[in-house]
């Protein structure tokens, strides 16, 4: 015997439809956002704390600490770790600079499999290419600004 199927209007329909939707947990997902961000940016401090440490200027300190956070999040994203944080920390993770590596190795590392030349090396800047030379773009004009007027 066949499944008859019920005959329902649009209301309620969409009322059936509110009963088993999933409820999206907003204070939650902030929650951990705001925790794995500030862990990102902790952990950026001390590494940057240890530089300093070491004998390097504040400004030494601060390249050598964004060259370290984008290799650790390259790291991550190479050993299958940072798609785990990311699951859990949602925004928390993607706004750090370890979130830019991630955005760089993620491609490269889909398409790994195609190759290292088709793959690897073609496929790795379809996503940050846009961001980076929007970022490359904007660094430009605002140095042609601030040379000119200041």
């Amino acid at each position: 015997m066949p499944y008859k199927f019920e005959e329902l209007s649009a209301q309620d329909y969409d009322q059936k439809v509110q009963k088993i939707k999933p409820r999206p947990r907003v204070i939650k997902n902030a929650i951990w956002a705001f925790v794995v961000g500030g862990l990102f940016s902790a952990l950026g401090q001390i590494i940057f704390f240890g530089y300093v440490g070491l004998g390097l200027t504040e400004r030494d300190a601060v390249a050598a600490t964004a060259a370290t956070l984008i290799f650790l999040g390259a790291l991550l994203t190479g050993l299958g770790l940072y798609d785990k944080i990311g699951k859990h920390a949602g925004a928390g993770s993607i706004i750090p600079i370890t979130g830019f590596a991630n955005a760089i190795v993620a491609p490269a590392m889909e398409y790994k499999r195609e190759g290292y030349i088709f793959g690897v090396g073609a496929k790795m800047f379809s996503i940050a290419g846009p961001v980076l030379a929007y970022g490359i773009t904007v660094s430009v004009l605002i140095g042609l600004v601030y040379y000119l007027f200041l």
